[in-house]
């Protein structure tokens, strides 16, 4: 293929550090990285060894102009920004800045969130694409992964200016954990709060999670795939599930097998049951819809986090397999050793021996 350039927006985050550092092995001529000054110092430092070339802009994914400028001379663009946006303007936006820069190839970052679960007592087990699963929850996260999955699938196909075609694709995929988590991060300060004793959050639940190494590697293999004339029109439009071989396990479990190096030990209480955890997290809500004209209430948990966190549903990655050559590229065993080390590094009570009280 002929030497290329790439968009990454939400460079900065978890992930997108991750595809960055994959790009960096690519064929590409040169790519950019769009991010806002929260993350920007992050990526300031970042130098690669390689003779390829780095832009790093400073950026807001709801400025237009930023966004048309930012699309200029682009090949590829990825969309890993995680902004919460219900409205679906900002992926709107940076799809109009790709028809209008003839940017060919668009990837979305989207989550298995726009598909599962609806339900605490619905069960999915090795869920697949041609299922058709979709969330029915307006909560801002999973509602604003919908919609903007659905601009960008819609958008597959459209006429660019110079008169190409624009390919798109969405990946979904599951929990991701690995080195840089901002969630086990605050999963380990919480724990050393709590002398040592993990929250439980999903003892109920049955999930895949999936690596960070792995899920970026399928946005590189999308990539290469979109930019492939004998293969851009059977993918475009397409979205799928990206897992890999880590077990099927609760939230609750795979916190304990990231963390039990280091001395951490689940919650031995007893939990309320979850269909009242259920009905109080509805009360919760209604007393913050109560106290609205007057006072701000934010419920400590609600409906939606319940059922995220406390259900069975896994997805198989065969189809980006078959259509991406999907490959994990870290195994369990390999993913899990970085993590834990990586949680070890954050503490320095790690580095001589396990947490006790």
């Amino acid at each position: 293929m002929t030497a290329w350039s790439c968009l990454v927006t939400g460079a900065g985050g978890f992930l997108g550090q991750r595809i960055i550092q994959l790009l960096m092995q690519e064929e590409a001529q040169c790519f950019l990285s769009l991010n806002t000054l929260k993350h920007f110092h992050k990526l300031k430092t970042f130098s690669p060894k390689t003779k390829i070339k780095v832009t790093l802009l400073e950026g807001d994914i709801l400025d237009a102009q930023c966004l048309r400028k930012a699309c200029q001379g682009i090949s590829v663009v990825i969309h890993t920004a995680a902004i919460i946006d219900i409205l679906g303007i900002s992926t709107r936006l940076l799809l109009e800045a790709c028809i209008q820069a003839s940017v060919p190839v668009f990837i979305y970052t989207s989550s298995v969130a726009v598909a599962a679960p609806n339900s605490y007592k619905e069960i999915i087990q090795n869920g697949h694409e041609e299922e058709h699963h979709g969330t029915t929850w307006t909560a801002p996260y999973p509602y604003s992964k919908k919609l903007a999955e659905k601009a960008v699938l819609a958008a597959n196909g459209s006429t660019l200016k110079n008169g190409g075609t624009l390919w798109t694709c969405s990946l979904r995929p599951m929990y991701i954990y690995g080195e840089g988590s901002p969630v086990l991060s605050h999963l380990v300060v919480e724990t050393l709060r709590n002398n040592g004793i993990l929250r439980g959050v999903g003892k109920h639940s049955e999930v895949n999670p999936v690596y960070v190494g792995n899920v970026a590697w399928a946005h590189i293999l999308a990539s290469r795939s979109l930019r492939d004339p004998k293969k851009a029109a059977s993918i475009g439009g397409q979205f799928y599930y990206i897992s890999d071989d880590t077990p099927h396990q609760s939230y609750d479990d795979l916190n304990y097998n990231l963390t039990k190096k280091w001395g951490f030990q689940p919650d031995s209480r007893q939990s309320l049951p979850l269909s009242l955890m259920y009905w109080l997290a509805f009360l919760l809500e209604a007393m913050s819809v109560f106290l609205s004209p007057i006072y701000k209430y934010q419920p400590p948990f609600d409906r939606y986090l319940l059922t995220l966190t406390n259900s069975v549903y896994t997805f198989s990655y065969k189809k980006a397999q078959r259509d991406l050559g999907y490959k994990s590229l870290n195994t369990w065993e390999e993913a899990k050793e970085k993590t834990v080390e990586w949680i070890g590094s954050l503490h320095p009570r790690f580095g001589c021996l396990p947490f006790t009280q």
